[in-house]
């Protein structure tokens, strides 16, 4: 009778058996050796090194810290933008006032330059009539001294006028960052 494959000359069945069951347990172990090396290097590709996640987790906590300043900065421009529109308002409330007031006064000069031309006029009518010759002189300077109270006012008429564009042009609605830039 032959030993089989693997068997030691002159060995015995059960001597075999052991001997191709201690193989059979050597190669298995072998393939399992293989596929750990096989899974260990999968592991060593997909693994980070100990300083490349240091390195990344301090970059984390630094973007973390530089968003709280952000966020802090933010809330800061926000209260200016909200102070800065609440002056605004207070302004224009303001200036609406203060236009009300100069129409009412310009009305009010308007009125009296109006009087006084009324005035003149009828002065220039009873200038027409025949009059004594003593009296021409006398309303001759009246007259001038009418024309000369009448320039005045118009010319308080043009000063006032002056002052309303100078104003509009002082209290108009700015854009909203030529308002932050004077308070900056």
């Amino acid at each position: 009778m032959e030993t089989p494959v693997g068997c030691p000359p002159g060995g015995s069945g059960s001597v075999c058996l052991a001997f191709d069951q201690l193989r059979d347990m050597i190669e298995f172990q072998e393939d399992l050796i293989h596929q750990l090396r096989h899974v260990m290097v999968l592991q060593d590709e997909n693994l980070v090194s100990k300083e490349e996640f240091q390195a990344v987790e301090k970059q984390l906590v630094e973007e973390k810290a530089a968003h709280s300043k952000t966020k802090v900065l933010l809330a800061k421009e926000e209260e200016k933008l909200q102070f800065a529109l609440g002056e605004v308002e207070v302004l224009s409330k303001q200036l609406e006032k203060e236009k009300l007031a100069f129409e009412k006064a310009l009305s009010s000069v308007k009125s009296k330059a109006l009087q006084e031309s009324s005035k003149k006029d009828q002065l220039i009518t009873k200038c027409n009539a025949p009059l004594p010759a003593s009296l021409p002189t006398e309303i001759e300077s009246h007259i001038i001294k009418q024309e000369d109270t009448l320039s005045g006012k118009e010319n308080e008429i043009k000063e006032l006028q002056q002052i309303i564009s100078q104003q509009k042009q002082i209290f108009s609605p700015r854009p909203l960052g030529l308002l932050q830039e004077s308070h900056i």
